[in-house]
């Protein structure tokens, strides 16, 4: 075993989550990075990112959006997005969490952009979707839900940075004449609450 201990900013895992014995921290052999190792039953903790799900939902040339009754950034607007589950799609999960949300039905047409957020262990895949009907309203997660013309989108309220970067290149592609896929890295300020959404840059952006 390496004589490496932790160094730099990265959260400690104290227990182990199979024998829940404590945790030391350092580097296993054969590996770069400092891991969580139990010092009871030898098992390695492995923290791995998050994808998040959903939809830009376009109808009548407005786009569907819901403003947020849970926290982080309560009361804000986002486009319907959540945690991918096990078992399901990255589309299926993105057509669920539209369903939660915004009670709303919709067909994938595609993927629209793919955003890593490294500082929070995140990656967001976002789909163009359509209404299968005009009948959409407030999930429990929502406060209430709105089409709005994209002149009209609440930039000022807007929940995450990624929601303002999706939005932001979707309008640059609608000028232009089509949507493209759009791969980025957004870098988020350290210290940032969610809702300081324009506390990054968007790095690596390829679109094609």
């Amino acid at each position: 075993m390496s004589s490496k201990i932790l160094q730099g900013n990265i959260r400690k895992i104290n227990f182990c989550q199979f024998c829940g014995g404590p945790n030391k921290h350092e580097i296993p052999d054969g590996e770069e990075k400092v891991r969580a190792i139990c010092t009871r039953c030898g098992k390695i903790t492995y923290e791995n990112p998050k994808m998040v799900v959903g939809c830009l939902i376009e109808h009548d040339k407005k786009i569907l959006m819901c403003r947020r009754k849970i926290h982080p950034s309560y009361g804000l607007w986002t486009l319907p997005a959540g945690y991918m589950e096990i078992g399901e799609s990255a589309a299926e999960g993105a057509i669920r969490e539209t369903w939660e949300e915004a009670n709303a039905e919709v067909e994938v047409q595609s993927l629209f952009a793919q955003l890593d957020i490294p500082l929070v262990g995140q990656t967001y895949m976002i789909f163009l979707a359509k209404l299968k009907n005009p009948h959409f309203s407030p999930g429990p997660e929502s406060s209430e839900c709105q089409l709005f013309e994209l002149d009209d989108i609440p930039y000022d309220s807007l929940a995450f940075s990624s929601m303002l970067v999706t939005l932001n290149l979707y309008i640059e592609d609608i000028k232009v004449g089509r949507p493209k896929f759009h791969y980025g890295v957004i870098n988020k300020r350290p210290g940032t609450s969610p809702s300081e959404i324009h506390a990054y840059t968007l790095d690596f952006h390829m679109q094609s």
